[in-house]
């Protein structure tokens, strides 16, 4: 990125400021509220029912954030491909990006906006079939659509594997000079689902030259806050984001809740930013009740939930998926 571009990006000022950072929370959880049928491409409802995904917008805005996330999650050509829609990527991301940024300008507080960039759902070659070229490209291709439509950040999340994540940046950088954060998930003893750890992904990313990196989604608040501890020993000096979800789902008659109440998520925002993280939002489950509880925690406004912390539980160890499994399934904005 060239000076004048770092001079003049809301999300890099926004950073040097010293006050609390609070993004945002579940975007799927939220369309899914307001009638997003499982199955269904939230993307698609940048342009055929915009003014949902703008309600979503704004509640988290009012909600006190400072952050907002596109509804593009899914927008890479291998995720919309299923649902027939691999030829609209750019028209795709670019009206998520429109749709966020435009509803960032009706508020007084500067909103910055995050160009949302999910997992492909595929393996990389050996183990899959999709090379570092096509991944790259397919980055690039959701990029220019974000950029195009005026977000602040790329905000790669959701990611386990650290060469999609290099294949990203790759693609990214050669379309795009916006700043890039990359979350990952950790869902097994500190381990993402293709066995890297925290400490694994710090080195990694901090050769790699990203603007703030961190952990998303992952299994359970537990797990995601050791995660967010050991990237905080690893690289302090380095801006660290955690979007946990809503604790455990579970099925109900009404259907998938989360264990995490806007006071437990509460607790966890405050426990992590007495650690020091620089961004704190939610993942799946969190909805903008818990931001709100989140933010006035965070800023002091009120006391923190007597919770205690999540203590994470020793699991087996699983070895990295083979070439038969892919990742098509897995949560991330939800």
């Amino acid at each position: 990125m060239n000076d004048s571009a770092v001079a003049l990006n809301p999300f890099l000022d926004l950073l040097r400021s010293d006050r609390p950072l609070l993004a945002d929370g579940a975007m799927g959880t939220s369309l899914f509220a307001l009638g997003l049928i499982s199955g269904d491409c939230p993307e698609r409802w940048n342009i055929e029912t915009p003014q949902r995904v703008v309600e979503v917008h704004r509640g988290y805005i009012r909600a006190g954030c400072d952050i907002i996330l596109t509804n593009s999650f899914g927008g890479n050509g291998y995720r919309l491909k299923l649902h027939g829609l691999e030829g609209q990527v750019h028209q795709l991301n670019e009206a998520a990006a429109q749709l966020a940024c435009s509803t960032a300008l009706e508020t007084d507080r500067s909103i910055v906006v995050a160009g949302s960039m999910g997992p492909t759902g595929e393996l990389l070659e050996p183990m899959g079939t999709m090379s570092p070229e096509a991944c790259a490209a397919a980055y690039a291709d959701q990029a220019k659509g974000l950029d195009a439509g005026g977000v602040d950040v790329l905000w790669l999340e959701t990611l386990s594997d650290i060469g999609e994540v290099r294949a990203a940046l790759a693609g990214i950088r050669s379309v795009s000079e916006l700043p890039v954060v990359v979350t990952m998930s950790f869902d097994t003893n500190g381990r993402t689902m293709m066995g890297l750890t925290a400490t694994d992904m710090a080195e990694e990313l901090l050769a790699l030259g990203v603007d703030a990196f961190g952990a998303n989604c992952g299994n359970n608040l537990a797990d995601t806050e050791e995660a967010v501890r050991q990237l905080m020993q690893a690289a302090p000096q380095i801006p660290i984001v955690s979007k946990a979800n809503a604790g455990i789902p579970q099925w109900h008659d009404d259907g998938l809740v989360y264990s995490g109440t806007p006071e437990v998520m509460a607790a966890h925002a405050h426990r992590l930013h007495e650690l020091g993280v620089r961004i704190i939002g939610g993942c799946c489950g969190s909805t903008q009740d818990h931001i709100a509880t989140m933010r006035q925690v965070i800023d002091g406004e009120l006391d923190p939930p007597d919770i205690p912390a999540p203590r994470p539980e020793p699991r087996p160890t699983r070895t990295a998926p083979s070439s038969r499994r892919t990742r098509r399934g897995r949560a991330g904005r939800g």
